[in-house]
């Protein structure tokens, strides 16, 4: 929904408002037209129900609105004295329509100075979990949200399973365009392959202020532009089309920012012509066959785990075994292996031959060496041309909502001639240091600033697949940050010195307490 559209549903909400509680202000002692006044006849509503004030706020915020709109229908009955099961439910059915029977048939008896206790445990229990609702939605939307790691795509630096936190608040905190969902869930309901969301009404894309702008090298959450995960669509179809902000997840690293020229070249990434210097805590991975001398026994289960192999390993050829391919090794493991007995020769692969797979499909390049390409910048404008609009045709069209049609070399743009065009968002290429097994925008191009949604700052838990009992806890990644110069420390013995600090003052003080009275 544009801005204008939702400013006309809001006024009808305002109309409908109205003409269902005029007769309940005015019972409660207030004017007829204090039901009339958008925002104001909330604040004065909240005054009859005796909630406070700032409630008023939480009407307006996407998704906890859902909670509190029930909650606000629900109150209202019981400040005019109709607090039985059958209105409660009646209200709730009807989507609050339930207050028009009670505002133009009823006897309307307002209760200024009723209880807002709850009258029973049932009644204490579902007050205490919406409001644990409300507060855990709102910390999941507009400041910390919980993510897994599914892929190796990070290997390295982000294992697989990796428990992170992502901070929305660095790059600002997106508020949610899909207005009617389940809190705390993503796109589907879990155990079920039902949405948790309806496509209508939409929001317009708006972020908060963020702490700091998307650097090259930032690790990044984000939407998934070409989202091909299913869970409820039509699988015979190449894309699955979800709102924005339910599109699935990825995490990679931006490698280039709007304004960027990038190139890549025998797999490492270049910026306006310079190498991209990486932090410290990055490790590229590549494809390397390691050539062997058939006649030195080499313990290759322990050589693996020793260079902290994950990715698939094995010999190109059974019978002859003088060739072994591994598909993801670093620069450092590489080293190390040209210094093992047995080993003749260690040779990273690079793809040489063309690759219609990668974007912008052109068959002209391929993951190792690709580009220049330009990364769109919001405000700025290109030429735009039958060459150059393989490039930017999922921006006009997809990401940006225009109509798009080609007439031999001529290009239209909203039914106008267009030679040029001019970008209304930034736009970010986002990479996997694990360069052979990694999606990333080398395959289906830019990710929009609209798409992005935080920044993982703080491991939690590290769980590996592979481990069995308590080895399957990697602790050495427990309590530690995701960024940072130097290698990751863990901060867990901290948080344990911490618990008990904290416990121990406690008993301390209640000890105290005990004997002052």
């Amino acid at each position: 929904m544009s801005v204008y559209q939702w400013f006309v549903f809001f006024l009808i909400v305002q109309i409908i408002h109205f003409l269902g509680t005029w007769k309940l202000y005015e019972s409660a002692g207030r004017k007829r037209w204090e039901a009339a006044i958008p925002v104001y006849n909330a604040i004065v509503l909240m005054k009859i129900i005796g909630r406070p004030t700032w409630w008023t706020i939480l009407l307006f915020i996407p998704i906890i609105n859902l909670i509190i709109f029930p909650v606000i229908w629900v109150e209202t009955l019981r400040s005019f004295g109709k607090r039985s099961g059958l209105d409660t439910f009646l209200v709730l059915i009807t989507l609050g329509l339930y207050l028009y029977y009670i505002n133009y048939t009823q006897q309307l008896n307002y209760i200024s100075d009723r209880s807002l206790s709850p009258q029973n445990k049932a009644a204490d229990t579902v007050s205490s979990l919406l409001f644990a609702i409300v507060v855990a939605t709102i910390v999941h939307t507009y400041f910390i949200q919980p993510y897994t790691i599914p892929t190796p795509s990070l290997e390295k630096s982000l294992l697989v399973g990796d428990f992170l936190f992502v901070s929305k608040m660095n790059y600002g905190a997106r508020v949610p365009m899909t207005t009617v969902a389940l809190p705390m869930v993503h796109d589907s309901i879990p155990l079920t392959k039902s949405k948790s969301y309806l496509t209508w009404p939409q929001l317009p894309y708006m972020r908060l202020p963020g702490i700091q702008n998307i650097k090259r090298t930032d690790i990044v959450v984000f939407n998934w532009p070409v989202d091909t995960v299913y869970r409820f669509f039509d699988t015979s179809k190449r894309r699955a089309y979800k709102p924005v902000d339910k599109k699935s997840n990825y995490v990679k690293r931006c490698v280039g920012i709007p304004g960027d020229n990038l190139s890549i070249k025998d797999g490492m990434v270049y910026i306006d012509g310079k190498l991209l210097q990486l932090p410290e805590r990055a490790k590229p991975q590549f494809s390397y066959k390691v050539a062997l001398d058939g006649k030195t026994p080499i313990d290759f289960e322990s050589l693996f785990k020793d260079l902290d192999v994950t990715d698939p390993a094995g010999f190109m050829d059974q019978t002859k075994r003088d060739t072994l391919f591994m598909s993801a090794l670093t620069e450092a493991g590489a080293e190390r292996l040209k210094n093992i007995p047995g080993i003749t020769a260690v040779i990273r692969q690079i793809s040489k031959e063309v690759d219609n797979g990668v974007f912008p499909h052109i068959n002209k390049w391929n993951r190792d060496n690709y580009g220049p390409v330009y990364i769109p910048e919001q405000g700025k404008t290109v030429p735009l041309t039958i060459e150059t609009l393989p490039f930017y045709k999922a921006i006009i069209t997809d990401y940006e909502n225009n109509d798009l049609k080609t007439n031999g070399s001529e290009i239209r743009i909203n039914g106008k001639i267009a030679n040029t065009y001019t970008f209304k968002q930034n736009y970010y290429w986002m990479m996997g240091d694990n360069r052979h097994n990694s999606e990333d925008s080398r395959y289906w191009g830019f990710v929009p600033e609209n798409h992005i949604v935080g920044k993982p700052i703080f491991i939690w838990l590290s769980i590996d697949p592979n481990g069995k009992g308590i080895n399957k806890i990697r602790w050495d990644r427990v309590f530690t940050t995701v960024s940072g110069e130097g290698q990751p420390q863990s901060y867990f013995k901290l948080f344990l010195l911490g618990l008990v600090i904290f416990f121990v003052g406690e008993y301390f003080w209640k000890k105290r307490k005990e004997q002052k009275v």
